[in-house]
């Protein structure tokens, strides 16, 4: 971090923190870093952001997002770096809470029923089979891994061992999470041409007609999100406030900075 004053703008500040990550870890975090700084507008200034606010944006991340914990930590490390170089007065980050929903019995749970129904673009459906016959190669590559590397029975001292147990970990999560998900999954039929109404799989043209910037999102199930490509949540505010619309259509979405207003230019 390079500055120490307390009235910088979140866009400011993100900018020192993203500048201050390694490579990798600035291009991971980047998309979820600036979806933060655009929702609450890049020239607010960050000490002003009331905890309130941070609890409210957690809520309108989605929970059936499967990077959604992860997105969250990001959010999280901001903030956090924000208290350390004295942007805010408090760590905001301990405001970002995770969501929880009810079972029918009245417990907690963040898990999403097993039974759920899933709704896929065929596309969506055939990059996750794809990861998942990857991940199930990995995991091979792994259990090799960790048998040369256990050859050296010094196990406190076996750094090899102990990161491929833990990557073998993380694999096996994944694919658990994505085999779950391929077993629920319904493959949605493809949009057919003529006069449509915005819905999952659909790609839009919008236009924000404050600023008169174009865009292109395509609505997506929330396991098949990726910023980088324009794949939207159809459950994040913008997929929400689209979902239902037609051409030449307006779409407001309520953000702190203030309603933000989309003409659908164009449905693909």
């Amino acid at each position: 971090m390079t500055s120490d004053n307390p009235n910088l703008t979140l866009g400011e500040a993100a900018t020192i923190f993203l500048n201050a990550l390694e490579p990798q870890n600035r291009t991971e975090s980047q998309p979820d870093v600036n979806k933060f700084v655009r929702w609450f507008g890049s020239q607010r200034a960050i000490s002003g952001i009331a905890p309130s606010e941070i609890e409210n944006y957690a809520e309108k991340l989605s929970l059936k997002d499967t990077e959604y914990i992860k997105k969250l930590e990001i959010v999280k490390a901001f903030l956090i770096a924000a208290k350390k170089s004295r942007w805010t007065e408090s760590n905001l980050s301990i405001n970002l809470k995770l969501k929880k929903t009810k079972t029918k019995r009245g417990t907690r749970t963040t898990r999403q029923d097993s039974t759920e129904k899933v709704i896929l673009t065929q596309q969506g459906y055939d990059e996750i089979k794809a990861e998942l016959t990857r991940l199930e190669s990995r995991k091979l590559e792994l259990i090799g891994e960790i048998q040369r590397a256990a050859a050296d029975k010094d196990f406190r001292e076996n750094a090899p061992l102990h990161a491929a147990r833990e990557e073998k970990g993380r694999v096996e999560g994944r694919i658990l999470e994505l085999d779950t998900t391929l077993k629920a999954a319904t493959i949605m039929d493809e949009v057919p041409n003529g006069h449509v109404r915005i819905s999952i799989g659909n790609t839009v043209l919008l236009c924000d007609l404050g600023t008169g910037e174009e865009m292109r999102y395509m609505l997506v199930n929330p396991r098949e999100v990726d910023l980088k490509r324009g794949r939207i949540s159809c459950e994040s505010p913008i997929g929400q406030a689209l979902k239902g619309k037609g051409e030449g259509e307006t779409a407001d979405v309520i953000a702190p900075v203030g309603k933000i207003q989309y003409r659908i230019k164009r449905i693909e």
